[in-house]
């Protein structure tokens, strides 16, 4: 199809030399040499594409740009420059140029910048049927319609409003905290919501966190320290990874738990405690209880109700929504415009099994946006290493055939499956698997992992 190009380059051999190229190619192209004749142009007529010099005689391309795209705000620019200035580059990005090119141009390489510019325009045509239909996201902060969603959604709005202890379980990454924070706010409880991951601070400050210390208590105590506990005082105190707390720590949370007091570090007076606890694990507590690593007691005590979030996995049909909900928060934080999204990428989105969940659902999403030239989110944006599209239910082994494996057994494999898709970078690893560098590096060592050659 042809496309109606509009040059603005005030070297006018240049521009003449560009003009007979595109139009060469079948194009309508037009061609000025000021800021002045190009905003009379773009006032008489629509284009598909601008191929935008930096200096012009009457003004900047920066500044052309600016005021296009405030007029136009879809209207695709290439920025043309014979400054190598890297700042200049970022900026004509940052104020909505789909690509930029240096001079002297060579048309070979101008043409494949300009084709792929058109094609994620004619993309961006044809996915807009893709938008989200706002009536199906859960307004209150829950992204989906799946069934196992709608589950959880009603088992919010039932406990929110008591003040019950509530054990949220999930792979990592499932939303935990997302959770314990619906759950907060519906409560009508006053006070803040404060949480603590117990697999990210080492035991021997875990405690002094939760509890609080009083001065002199230990070595580096110069000043009484109030804990969680106290901070949450009218509120919420989210306990996430719980399953990671020491022994001696379990015995210390169960005893404020069933008596509502408890003792600061190196102090004797008893402290009142009405928060609320809301606590969460990838582990099954009762599993880690049988194998004595944590306190039955305390198990059942926490789990007095029990909400349990499906991995992303099991809930393909909402990834569409959760993809677009994720890069309209992610481009809210970056500055940057919100992508649309191919069928061939929601394809490859939804064939995933995404072992970090969530979690590596926004990470992927936050390196395309920061990648993405257009607005438009293609395959080419995905790279999902180790792919492994999703096999049918129908093509599973029957449940009699299955290995069941044990639970170290599991999250030795799911470790060793992040560490290659991460290829060995721990700091990525430890996001995707919500757990503290010192953690993974226990359980490299504890379950003799393969680290990848990180690149």
């Amino acid at each position: 199809m042809d496309h109606k190009l509009l040059i603005i380059e005030d070297d006018e051999s240049l521009n003449q030399m560009l003009q007979f190229h595109f139009e060469d190619a079948g194009n309508q192209v037009e061609g000025v040499t000021s800021c002045r004749e190009g905003l009379s142009f773009l006032s008489k007529s629509a284009f598909d594409l601008i191929l935008l010099d930096q200096q012009l005689p009457d003004g900047t391309g920066l500044e052309l740009l600016k005021q296009i795209r405030t007029e136009e705000p879809g209207q695709a620019v290439v920025m043309m420059t014979g400054q190598h200035d890297l700042e200049l580059a970022i900026q004509a990005i940052k104020n909505g140029a789909a690509d930029f090119v240096h001079k002297p141009i060579k048309t070979d390489q101008l043409q494949i910048v300009v084709d792929r510019v058109l094609e994620n325009r004619r993309l961006s045509r044809e996915v807009k049927a893709l938008q989200p239909d706002p009536d199906r996201v859960d307004q209150k902060g829950l992204i989906g319609r799946s069934d196992a969603m709608l589950t959880v959604s009603k088992e919010i709005a039932l406990c929110a409003p008591s003040n019950t202890t509530v054990l949220i379980g999930g792979e990592s990454g499932t939303g935990k905290e997302v959770v314990a924070r619906l759950i907060h706010t519906h409560s009508g409880r006053t006070g803040p919501f404060v949480a603590v991951n117990c697999a990210a601070i080492v035991d021997t400050l875990l405690e002094s966190e939760l509890f609080g210390h009083e001065k002199g208590a230990f070595t580096g105590a110069v000043a009484r320290k109030l804990g969680k506990f106290e901070l949450s005082q009218d509120g919420t105190l989210f306990l996430d990874e719980i399953g990671e707390l020491a022994q001696p720590l379990q015995a210390k949370l169960l005893r404020a738990l069933q008596e509502q007091v408890f003792e600061r570090v190196g102090g004797t007076q008893l402290i009142s405690t009405n928060a609320r606890i809301i606590a969460a694990s990838h582990r099954d507590l009762f599993e880690q209880a049988a194998a004595g690593h944590f306190r039955e007691d305390l198990a059942y005590r926490l789990k007095v109700v029990s909400i349990k979030l499906p991995p992303l996995r099991e809930r393909r049909d909402d990834i569409p929504l959760l993809a677009q909900a994720l890069m309209e928060r992610i481009a809210l934080k970056i500055h940057k415009p919100v992508l649309q999204i191919t069928d061939q990428a929601l394809t490859q989105l939804q064939s995933y099994d995404w072992p970090g969940n969530v979690r590596e659902l926004e990470n992927l999403l936050t390196q395309a946006l920061v990648q993405a030239r257009g607005n438009v989110l293609t395959p080419d944006l995905l790279p999902l290493r180790g792919h492994s599209p999703a096999v049918a239910a129908t093509a599973a082994p029957p449940q009699e055939d299955r290995v069941l494996r044990t639970l170290d057994q599991v999250e030795a494999e799911h470790i060793q499956q992040v560490l290659d898709h991460t290829r060995g970078h721990k700091g990525k690893s430890c996001e995707i698997l919500g757990i503290s560098r010192p953690a993974l590096d226990r359980k490299i060592k504890k379950y003799t992992l393969i680290l990848p050659q990180a690149q």
